[in-house]
C-alpha cells in the first residue's frame, strides 16, 4: 500500500459507545472511519463506499445480523473477499474464534481492547 494513501476502515459494531471508541482511537491514528452500526448496515455502507474499505473491524453479537452472517455476506461478493476483517468482540471462545475463521474472518481481537494493538493489526493485514 503506498504510504500517502489514507486506509480507510469499516466498523461494525452495534455500541454507539464503541463506534465513537473506535472512531476516535483509529481517527487518531490517521484512518478514515466509516461505520455501520449492525451486519445489516455494515453491508450497506460497505456496497456505497467508494472507493471500499482497506479493512474491515467487526463485532460478532450484534442484532438483525451478527458479525458471522456479515462475514459470510461479505465473503459472498468476490469484490469483498480479498478484505481483511478483524473481529473486535467480548467473546473469547476457541469454538467462535474457529467459526469466524473458517467463515473468512482474517484476526481476532477480545474486548476491552488496547488501541495500538488494533492499530497494529490494520497495519499487519494491509501491509
Amino acid at each position: 500500500m503506498a504510504d500517502n494513501q489514507i486506509v480507510r476502515v469499516l466498523t461494525v459494531d452495534d455500541s454507539r459507545t464503541m463506534q465513537g471508541v473506535l472512531r476516535k482511537a483509529l481517527a487518531g491514528a490517521g484512518y478514515e472511519v466509516i461505520q455501520g452500526e449492525d451486519g445489516v448496515e455494515g453491508l450497506e455502507v460497505l456496497e456505497a463506499a467508494s472507493p471500499p474499505p482497506h479493512v474491515i473491524i467487526t463485532d460478532i453479537n450484534m442484532p438483525r445480523m451478527d458479525g458471522f452472517q456479515f462475514i459470510e455476506a461479505v465473503r459472498a461478493v468476490s469484490v469483498f473477499r480479498h478484505i481483511p476483517i478483524i473481529c473486535l468482540t467480548t467473546e473469547t471462545d476457541e469454538e467462535k474464534k474457529n467459526r469466524a475463521r473458517a467463515l473468512g474472518a482474517t484476526g481476532w481481537i477480545a474486548k476491552p481492547f488496547n488501541a495500538e494493538k488494533l492499530v497494529w493489526a490494520i497495519r499487519r493485514v494491509t501491509a
